[in-house]
């Protein structure tokens, strides 16, 4: 292949698209909207079936730098009484960690990374898509510059443009806005004390009124920086635009949270430490019927927007740029290499869009809720041991990261 593979989309998963691609000797370029990048965002988790791969691309010491080794994560109901907890990362046998770490620095990472093995001249900056003509045997993709306009000529197209990705808007004019799910998570970090053992995510209330934290640094003074996500139902909330940088005031809905003192975390406290607070209304979009056209085809959010449930998202992406990585250089031709990568990720990734919009492994608070909404002595009282373990094992299941199917993926990759 001498042309290259044309990535449109310079977060996360176009970045670790174009690592992969580099591995296997393949060309390319990735074309990114932003002019300068920042660490912008909050918190994301990775999952261990996706640390897998950034492992095969040598950066476990960069992530361990950057973020927290998740040891477990914990479900409480509004009172802060103990619903489930389970082991995370290696602590629940998986052969590799989980990591909470801060979204825009791991992106600068990824970018660093980029530039130093691909060279300053595979990233383009100010680069937004505008559209793509499929040819024989080649794809003309046009970007708009902000001073007119620039045609790449390159072997194929990988957008992995976001939610509001401009692909995927060409090939469905009529899909309209993101799906709004009724529900506003209002999130930000605060620098404060651990909690529990300083490596643990948790998850706090119900459905309608919930609270997520978990950390995602160490501070040099001994603190951790803590990634927190507040989240309400708001069935009349009118932001149609997907935007992460939309500041807010805490008064917007911090009385919801008011009492939440559990003793070992202080919510409201949590709340007040954060310089900044960003509004975003849940949202998602139905699984497409096609992700392919040609040429092209769509990667990570651009393909398959989900909620905020299970801490998927990204590690979602990531799987996808190593099963179109994969493709590439398995199948003879292009048409066959897209089937086979679309063919494996379009219907493992509607699984977890539809079951997210169901709370996935978040509905055993919900459960303890519509069951004993006044608390409870004992939760084996209110959801048995059984229950809660199935829940959790259907997710992973559905997710793709059980520990069997991780390590099985493991023995498939060898040089992870």
């Amino acid at each position: 292949m001498s042309s290259p593979v044309i990535i449109a989309g310079g977060g996360p998963v176009g970045l670790v698209l174009a690592l992969l691609l580099h591995e296997r000797g393949t060309p390319v370029a990735v074309f990114e909207s932003v002019t300068e990048p920042k660490p912008l965002g909050v918190g994301i988790n990775l999952l261990p079936h996706s640390v897998r791969v950034l492992a095969s691309l040598g950066l476990i010491p960069a992530l361990d730098d950057l973020g927290i080794r998740t040891s477990a994560l914990h479900y409480y109901n509004k009172l802060g009484q103990q619903i489930w907890a389970e082991p995370r990362g290696l602590d629940a046998g998986y052969p590799f960690p989980q990591y909470s770490v801060h979204r825009g620095r791991f992106q600068l990472m990824l970018l660093e990374t980029v530039l130093n093995r691909l060279g300053e001249g595979s990233v383009h900056l100010g680069h937004s898509l505008r559209s793509w003509h499929n040819e024989n045997d080649r794809i003309a993709v046009t970007f708009d510059t902000g001073s007119g306009e620039r045609t790449v000529v390159g072997h194929c197209l990988a957008a992995a443009d976001g939610i509001n990705s401009t692909a995927r808007g060409i090939l469905y004019p009529d899909e309209g806005p993101p799906i709004y799910g009724g529900r506003v998570l209002w999130r930000g970090t605060t620098t404060a004390e651990p909690f529990l053992d300083g490596r643990t995510m948790f998850m706090a209330g119900y459905q309608d009124c919930k609270f997520v934290a978990y950390p995602i640094a160490r501070m040099a003074d001994g603190r951790s920086l803590i990634n927190w996500i507040a989240e309400r139902s708001e069935p009349l909330h009118r932001q149609k635009v997907q935007d992460w940088n939309r500041e807010v005031d805490v008064e917007k809905f911090r009385a919801s949270f008011a009492g939440w003192h559990f003793g070992w975390v202080d919510v409201p406290a949590l709340i007040d430490g954060a310089e900044r607070v960003y509004e975003f209304p849940l949202s998602d979009r139905d699984p497409l019927p096609r992700w392919t056209h040609g040429r092209m085809t769509l990667i990570g959010d651009a393909a398959h927007p989900m909620y905020p449930i299970g801490s998927n998202g990204a590690s979602q992406g990531i799987l996808d740029a190593e099963a179109l990585v994969d493709a590439l250089g398995s199948e003879p031709d292009l048409a066959g290499a897209l089937t086979v990568y679309e063919a494996q990720r379009r219907p493992a990734t509607a699984s977890i869009v539809l079951s997210n919009r169901q709370n996935g492994p978040e509905q055993v608070m919900q459960i303890a809720e519509e069951r004993a909404p006044d608390g409870f002595d004992h939760i084996e009282q209110v959801i048995s041991r059984e229950e809660l373990e199935n829940i959790a094992a259907r997710y992973k299941a559905t997710a793709g990261f059980s520990v069997d199917a991780v390590k099985r993926a493991s023995v498939v990759h060898p040089d992870d």
